[in-house]
């Protein structure tokens, strides 16, 4: 069973203690920068990096006055130093950068910290999928198109595409991960007006970022419209596999089903209910990450070189999209790991059209034996209709027909409704996934 709801562990990157933590981080890496270049005296660096702290409630209390987070935050900052005898080294905090320097360099490590636990919530949902991929890997079910019988493929080959589909997700999330590992410290309009590039380059290394090539005051929108783009995609993947269970577990179908504890109870007015409600808040959820991802889109176009109206929407949706996919990932892993599957049931279902789902097959034998492709189509397509509509076992009847058996032998009618014949190439398709 996994047991791995790190919603506490993602909160915690969220919250004002980490926050500011972060934006200390960058004050602390900058004036030990500076100094080095001898910008700043190494005492204050050393003040700011070993004595600087802070209080959330003091923060509060002076953003409350004076409207402004990061002149709250170095307020407080300084008064922790102040409190110390050390006013000659507060005044080179904060020393040559602007709000967004801090802001947008610290919200990239709160990014790099929700990376890393998203990224490992994909590589253990890959383990479950493959291993299940595998376990099932040549149990016979119905292929369903339009949500009707189509032809047979294997419950494997389900989980094997969701397992390709994570996989690629996983690239697209490194990727996505990777460009939002920027900092910047270039000024109140991006001409470091104030510090050097190189200045930048060795305080962003200090961090484990690299610098934005250009900027305005702040780093542009597209990095971060893309990142939370790609967990809007991870989440509409989880959404698929959720609601494939969910028509999996429907009455009719039966063919798989969520875990259901001893205890659990389904309906408060129906004791029989077994409902899909893990996968349920799964496809519920990932709306709420698509909306997110338009959200982001929004905040793409800025007036001029900044304005704010993207950092009220952020303030929102970094904390809300990477919280949730960091819990529904745990959530889809616990669901395939601990899915009921019935082989037998699949089987029923299988053959519960009489033949009918291989009509496909019984065509190309036609053609191969003589017979026009557009005779055969018509031909095949008049038993299985009839067979449809009056509930007939379409195999009999196609057994029955001269013009059929007059170009098939019953060793190769036989061959035609053998499921195992269109299943021939499950291993490879697994070889070409999975390798060797």
């Amino acid at each position: 069973m996994i047991e791995r709801y790190t919603r506490l562990a993602m909160g915690r990157i969220w919250t004002e203690e980490n926050k500011y933590r972060c934006w200390l981080e960058v004050e602390s890496a900058a004036s030990i920068v500076l100094a080095q270049c001898g910008v700043i005296p190494e005492a204050a660096a050393e003040a700011i990096a070993a004595k600087a702290g802070f209080s959330v409630a003091r923060i509060q209390e002076i953003e409350a006055e004076v409207k402004h987070d990061v002149i709250a935050f170095t307020t407080a900052v300084a008064e922790s130093l102040n409190a110390q005898d050390l006013a000659a080294e507060s005044r080179w905090l904060h020393y040559g950068l602007t709000s967004n320097d801090v802001v947008d360099t610290a919200q990239a490590l709160q990014v790099k910290e929700a990376s890393a636990l998203i990224r490992a919530g994909l590589v253990e949902l890959l383990a479950v999928l493959r291993r299940r991929a595998v376990e099932f890997k040549h149990t016979p079910t119905i292929g369903r198109t339009h949500g009707i019988h189509a032809e047979p493929t294997t419950f494997g080959l389900k989980l094997l595409n969701w397992f390709a589909e994570i996989k690629r997700n996983l690239v697209r999330f490194d990727a996505a991960a990777e460009d939002m590992r920027v900092g910047k410290l270039s000024g109140a309009v991006g001409t470091f007006g104030h510090l050097k590039p190189e200045h930048e380059e060795k305080i962003c290394a200090r961090l484990g970022l690299k610098p934005a090539p250009v900027a305005t005051q702040v780093i542009q929108r597209d990095r971060h419209a893309a990142y939370i783009s790609t967990l809007a995609i991870i989440g509409s993947t989880l959404d698929k596999i959720a609601l494939e269970v969910r028509h999996l577990q429907r009455t009719e179908v039966r063919e798989a089903q969520e875990f259901f504890s001893e205890k659990q109870k389904g309906s408060s007015a129906m004791p029989h209910k077994k409902n899909p409600i893990t996968s349920e808040q799964i496809c519920g959820l990932a709306r709420v990450l698509r909306g997110n991802a338009q959200a982001a889109f929004e905040d793409i176009a800025l007036w001029h070189e900044r304005d704010i109206s993207h950092s009220s929407v952020e303030r929102v949706i970094f904390p809300d999209s990477t919280i949730l996919v960091d819990y529904l990932l745990a959530k889809t892993a616990d669901l395939i790991d601990r899915l009921l599957v019935y082989p037998e049931r699949m089987k029923k279902n299988l053959e519960s059209t009489g033949g009918l789902i291989f009509s496909g097959q019984l065509l190309l034998d036609l053609a191969e034996a003589g017979m026009l492709r557009e005779e055969a189509y018509s031909l095949v397509q008049s038993h299985a209709m009839r067979a449809w509509k009056e509930d007939l076992v379409f195999r009999d009847e196609v057994a029955n027909d001269a013009a059929i058996t007059a170009l098939l032998s019953p060793e190769k009618l036989s061959k035609t409704f053998d499921y195992m014949r269109q299943l021939g190439n499950v291993d490879a398709i697994f070889k070409r996934v999975l390798g060797e």
